[in-house]
């Protein structure tokens, strides 16, 4: 911080504040002055009123020859006294001359003349009362002189003081002139002249003032603000390259978003599309790992669904010979994170109503991302968005068309096969009531239970194909039709069923989602029918590659230790098991009761192509 001394501002304010407290003392003093004189010429007028009244006074009572005054003629002149006094220019000390004046003149009038009025006129008081009010007039008039010369004293210190404050004040303002003409004057020239070439593109010239003040410290700045815009332009040339660098980065990056779109739309998986896209983007933008969550109405928290870099294969991969995630653990410890100086950004991907998912970013703590990046992973995120949006769309549309087709195929079963199979179990109950011979008796009644028990056969398996035919989705995802069923099946049971479920989002197909669910249905129903069991529990869950179910119940068991051999539930249910590429087991627990256990590979595990499989292995 400057001293007064040294800065421009501080000496100008200083003369200012002079000037300032000179005009501020000379305005007190005047107003002082001003109201100490205040009331002066009406104690003059009063004071000789008094003098013109005394004589007044003494004639009346020359006149009155034998009466004296009357006491309202004398109490006039006591007014008049005490008017003088009530003017407040008499000083409030007892000891000054005018207040001693003062005190005579009452003195005078209140103890000697005063009387000699109020008694009749004798020839012997009239020469006393003449020379008495004589004395009184000259009283008052010296009160007048007194005042007179004290008004005149004051009015003179005024002007002294108003010709020192002039005089004070011309004296400062030509130090500042000098000042100003020596310190800013002649330095504002020079910076003038320098600004001048500077705008011209001349950056040689300098201002090189010497001195402590603003302006000699402005001198320097500009010196070196000259200095530094020369160094600027010879740097520009670097620096509009790194501009271009940065554009043609910006210019790579939307053209690897451009053809990600086609990858993401054209793709029938979101891992298969999004991976190479987001690893491509890894690297050009030096950012990383990205993680991609999707949010479920029915899960607490989003789910993981796509990730470029893990140690471990992650639970939802459905492709055992795809390394394109895997990264060495020495390599993934290098990479940002919450505990290796990393920073995250969360960026949504929603459409216009509905959150489905979020983008997870990591960079390094070290350096901020650029606007540009920030704007290009809010466009994939836009991208993902789209493709995640219209992919729902597609299985719900798959599934809704294979509804519609299996109700078409349902409807033309019953038309045709089912009735003929109604009118062979007539047939079969009617030949039962017709009486073999003796002799063909047992052949007979061998083909008729063997007619029938193919025909009971046939005619379930066409049952479960048109409960199959007509069962549909009404929600998106297995997991909502499944609770559904649980919630029904818990109804007939009258004790509730545990659901556990946990399969990663679109993993199966339209029609796997119908048969795992119509397996599941099955094993319920069986359980509910025979078990006897109070609890029952189903399970389906993601152990890569394979997709599990299981149905378990705490009941009597199965009275053979396995599965009946002709129950033809189960062996359709075994088909289904078959149609999925699976197996299906049934069991008896340990503990008491049966587990029927699915197990199948979805045919959309061998998703990534041979050129994402050489991931950062190391």
């Amino acid at each position: 911080m400057l001293s007064f001394r040294h800065s421009l501002i501080g000496r100008s304010g200083l003369a200012l504040a002079a000037v300032a407290l000179v005009a501020l003392m000379n305005i007190g003093l005047s107003m002082t002055v001003a109201r100490s004189i205040q009331g002066s010429a009406t104690a003059i007028n009063v004071a000789g009123s008094l003098r013109m009244l005394s004589y007044q006074n003494l004639a009346e009572w020359q006149q009155s020859y034998g009466n004296g005054l009357p006491e309202a003629t004398l109490d006039r002149f006591d007014e008049r006294l005490e008017k003088l006094q009530s003017l407040r220019v008499l000083p409030t000390s007892g000891d000054q001359p005018l207040n001693q004046q003062w005190a005579l003149i009452n003195q005078t009038w209140q103890h000697a003349l005063r009387p000699l009025l109020s008694v009749s006129a004798l020839d012997t008081t009239t020469d006393t009362a003449l020379a008495i009010t004589r004395e009184l007039v000259s009283e008052i008039e010296h009160l007048v002189t007194l005042l007179e010369d004290r008004t005149e004293a004051r009015i003179a210190l005024m002007n002294v003081v108003q010709g020192i404050s002039l005089l004070f004040t011309l004296l400062v303002v030509c130090i500042m002139m000098y000042d100003l003409k020596n310190h800013v004057v002649g330095p504002l020239n020079r910076l003038l002249r320098v600004a001048t070439s500077v705008g011209k593109g001349d950056f040689t010239q300098r201002v090189q003032l010497s001195g402590d003040d603003e302006l000699s410290q402005l001198g320097c700045a500009f010196d070196q603000m000259t200095d530094e815009l020369a160094h600027s332009y010879g740097s520009l040339e670097a620096h509009a390259a790194a501009k271009t660098r940065e554009l043609q980065l910006s210019h790579s990056a939307l053209q690897l978003l451009h053809s990600a779109s086609r990858s993401l739309f054209s793709s029938g998986d979101l891992c298969e599309g999004a991976i190479p896209l987001l690893q491509e983007l890894e690297e050009l933008l030096s950012i990383g790992p990205i993680r991609l969550y999707l949010h479920d109405r029915h899960a607490s928290e989003p789910v993981e669904v796509v990730t470029t870099a893990t140690r471990q294969r992650p639970y939802y991969c459905r492709d055992h010979s795809c390394t394109a995630c895997l990264v060495a653990p020495e390599a993934y410890e290098e990479l940002p994170s919450e505990e290796n100086d990393g920073q995250r950004l969360l960026l949504p991907i929603r459409t216009a109503n509905q959150l489905l998912g979020t983008l997870e970013v990591w960079y390094p703590k070290e350096r901020e991302l650029p606007d540009t990046s920030r704007r290009l992973l809010e466009t994939l995120s836009d991208q993902l968005a789209t493709a995640i949006f219209l992919q729902r769309q597609i299985t719900e549309q798959q599934q809704l068309t294979l509804a519609e087709e299996r109700a078409v195929i349902a409807r033309e079963l019953h038309d045709s096969l089912a009735q003929s199979l109604s009118y062979l179990k007539m047939q079969v109950a009617r030949m039962r009531k017709l009486t073999p011979s003796p002799a063909s008796e047992a052949q007979y009644e061998s083909i008729l239970d063997e007619l029938s028990t193919g025909l009971n056969s046939a005619y379930r398996q066409l049952r479960e194909l048109l409960t199959t035919f007509r069962l549909k989705l009404d929600n998106p995802d297995l997991g909502t039709a499944l609770r559904e069923t649980v919630l029904e099946f818990s109804d007939r049971l009258a004790n509730p069923i545990q659901l556990h479920y946990q399969l990663p989002p679109q993993l199966l197909s339209a029609n796997e989602e119908i048969h795992t669910l119509q397996i599941i249905r099955e094993a319920l129903a069986n359980t509910v029918k025979h078990s006897q069991a109070s609890e029952i529990s189903v399970e389906v869950s993601f152990r890569s590659p394979q997709v599990m179910a299981w149905v378990r119940d705490n009941g009597v068991g199965l009275p053979e230790g396995d599965a009946p051999k002709r129950h033809y539930g189960l062996i359709i249910m075994q088909d289904r098991a078959r149609t999925l590429g699976g197996r299906l087991e049934v069991n008896n627990r340990a503990e008491g009761g049966v587990e029927v256990q699915l197990s199948f590979v979805p045919n959309s595990r061998h998703l990534m192509t041979e050129q994402n499989q050489t991931r950062r292995i190391v």
